[in-house]
């Protein structure tokens, strides 16, 4: 996997980094958010996104795969990472506000940003073969989607919460 070593070491250190951001948001604001139903889930959400990145990164690490079973993981962190934002957005939609409707649908919108390129990423790879990984430049977006709801989820947490 040529090349993609360092952009993997980055993204994995990037993505613990925010989830420990992410963590210190929750712990400051811990008794308002839970005094709201919707925003434990939003916790999770940020959370649950940035484990993807953490863990297809730790994944993508690991010595001597074959391109296929680089697919499959790339397959298997996309859907759970899915499963979960569809989960959470779904699980949402009982609880919301008129007012809110615009901001939910940046959520969703988001939220299959941050996820579906994965299943993009893994069966390009996985139909490409040993040696070509150039499916691989789908988990780019993917990864910068996860970072941009996981730090709207955060905003939301530590500032929006106190307004």
């Amino acid at each position: 996997m040529g090349g993609w070593e360092n952009f993997f070491v980055a993204e994995a250190g990037a993505s613990a980094a925010l989830a420990g951001l992410v963590f210190v948001s929750i712990s400051i604001n811990l008794q308002k958010i839970l005094s709201f139903k919707s925003l434990p889930s939003r916790a999770i959400e940020a959370l649950g996104v940035l484990l993807a990145v953490l863990a297809l990164s730790s994944l993508m690490l690991a010595p001597n795969q074959s391109a296929t079973a680089i697919a499959l993981e790339v397959l298997a962190v996309g859907l759970a990472a899915w499963t979960m934002v569809l989960i959470i957005i779904v699980r949402s939609i009982p609880d919301l506000k008129p007012q809110w409707a615009g901001a939910f649908a940046l959520r969703i919108v988001m939220g299959q940003l941050a996820t579906l390129p994965y299943f993009v990423a893994g069966v390009t790879v996985l139909v490409q073969g040993d040696g070509n990984y150039g499916g691989l430049y789908w988990v780019v977006p993917a990864f910068l989607a996860s970072f941009g709801l996981a730090f709207l989820d955060a905003w939301v947490l530590l500032v929006e919460i106190n307004r």
